[in-house]
């Protein structure tokens, strides 16, 4: 398998590839900038949104040395900083964090990558709206780090406790799964690695996504059977089975080393790899419910490879970026049937233009999707100097929705709903029943899982018309 990020190219290539960024972008008339970073809130790789409207993701360097902070975004593209990390000397509170998650409690959860009170080894905290942090659990317990180290984001599932991966640490030093109650109650659930050959994979970049039938889902980049990474379903009991390897096909054609995967409302997984496939540079491929393997499109040299998870907008359709090739990025559009569509070609060569897209495009409840680039050109002119701090970009197009958090879980669960506009809403359905529900504020409303729903989409009929949810809501039993 050919890895193919391409991070060092000539001015020329990047100059070339402008005149054609200048084209697609008009060509698709829904691409722009939202928000230009400045040296306080640069490092943005992911953004989510809050029950007050507002967006919020980590970056850096934060207020005490380049340790990172977790910023607040108005919707007009005002930031603030919420809350810094390593305040105290030896950050017991951690450092490096990523992009938190929201709790069906309203507060915050996520991971910091380094700092904890554990030889470095990160952490999970809870944060309130106003900052206020607590630290759930400190990985790298001893110097041999059974339960992991490093983690890298964490999901809530229907039983309401955070599931993750951590680096490092295990029976094989490559890695585990994990969950962490909501008061910090820990237990590890997988060691990557620990069969021969590391049949069951290593290298995670991201927590598994829970499925529609309740279990985890998720990809390792590297092992398997063909050294070439796999995807596993986990069971929320701890039971871990391989239900594909990649490179399984003549000269890698099926693709090689997997981004984490998303589910549609028919149970199929759509993902995308790094590697591999008839042109080298990664693929989109689709697993079907009856396991069914199908490449939906290959990515060339021309337009780099797919880096991070696809997002599955209202429309019904996929979004993600590219990394490398003749330009400086991508972001594409993919049809459930493989027609790929490139929105923005990324240049260095433009004024105020940014550049290497990073990780997920997260769709807000307006319909729009944003996403972000590690930098951006304040001078342009194909100056190496004007790189600036990065952007914030967005996608329209797709409709408005509404979000549910979390998106399973069983009947009397405590549902928050994410929209806009909701002040006067009428009704709450849960697949067509009734819910009782409040109206908290205009972005959100508390509801409850009705006795006889199913997993389906939630609507909500708002004084403008109805909104419905992406992703449809999992019943669990």
């Amino acid at each position: 398998m050919k890895r193919s990020i391409q991070f060092t190219l000539g001015l020329a290539l990047f100059c070339a590839a402008f005149t054609f960024s200048l084209a697609a972008r008009a060509q698709a008339q829904t691409f722009s900038y939202f928000v230009n970073l400045s040296a306080g809130a640069d490092g943005v790789s992911s953004v989510m949104q809050a029950p007050d409207g507002n967006f919020y993701m980590s970056g850096y360097p934060g207020a005490y040395g380049h340790r990172g902070a977790i910023l607040k975004l108005t919707p007009s593209g005002e930031f603030s900083i919420l809350y810094s990390f390593c305040a105290q000397r030896g950050c017991p509170d951690g450092s490096y964090p990523f992009t938190p998650i929201l709790g069906s409690d309203g507060n915050f959860y996520g991971t910091t990558q380094e700092g904890g009170s554990h030889f470095e080894g990160g952490t999970i905290f809870k944060m309130t709206l106003a900052g206020e942090l607590t630290t759930l659990y400190t990985f790298c317990t001893t110097k041999e780090c059974p339960d992991g180290a490093s983690p890298e984001g964490i999901l809530q599932a229907s039983d309401g406790n955070l599931y993750g991966m951590a680096g490092g640490g295990g029976i094989g030093s490559q890695g585990t799964i994990f969950r962490v109650s909501t008061t910090g109650e820990f237990t590890k659930l997988h060691d990557f690695c620990s069969a021969a050959n590391c049949a069951d994979g290593y290298n995670q970049f991201s927590p598994p996504i829970q499925g529609n039938d309740g279990n985890l889902y998720g990809a390792t980049y590297a092992g398997g059977s063909h050294s070439a990474g796999l995807l596993y379903k986990l069971t929320l009991a701890g039971e871990y089975r391989i239900i594909y390897d990649f490179c399984s096909l003549s000269n890698c054609a099926d693709g090689g080393g997997p981004n984490t995967i998303v589910q549609d409302a028919n149970g199929n997984f759509f993902g995308t790899t790094q590697g591999g496939g008839s042109k080298e540079y990664g693929t989109v491929f689709e697993l079907t419910s009856t396991n069914q393997f199908i490449v939906l499109a290959n990515f060339d040299y021309v337009h780099g490879t797919p880096l991070g998870k696809l997002t599955l907008a209202s429309d019904g359709n996929f979004y993600g970026n590219t990394q490398g090739g003749e330009n400086a990025g991508t972001v594409f559009e993919v049809t459930p049937k493989g027609e790929v569509t490139f929105l923005n070609i990324f240049s260095t060569c433009a004024l105020d233009s940014g550049w290497y897209p990073l990780g997920l495009l997260f769709q807000g409840t307006n319909g729009t999707l944003y996403g972000t680039t590690a930098y951006g050109n304040s001078v342009g002119d194909c100056n190496p100097e004007g790189v600036g701090y990065g952007t914030i970009y967005s996608v329209s197009g797709p409709t408005p929705l509404v979000e549910t958090v979390p998106v399973a879980g069983p009947v009397g669960q405590s549902v928050i709903i994410l929209g806009n506009g909701l002040t006067g809403s009428t009704s709450v359905t849960f697949n067509g029943v009734e819910a009782a529900f409040t109206v908290q504020s205009d972005t959100y409303i508390k509801a409850t899982v009705p006795t006889g729903a199913s997993t389906g989409v939630v609507s909500v009929v708002t004084p403008s018309g109805t909104l419905k949810s992406n992703p449809q809501f999992v019943v669990a039993e």
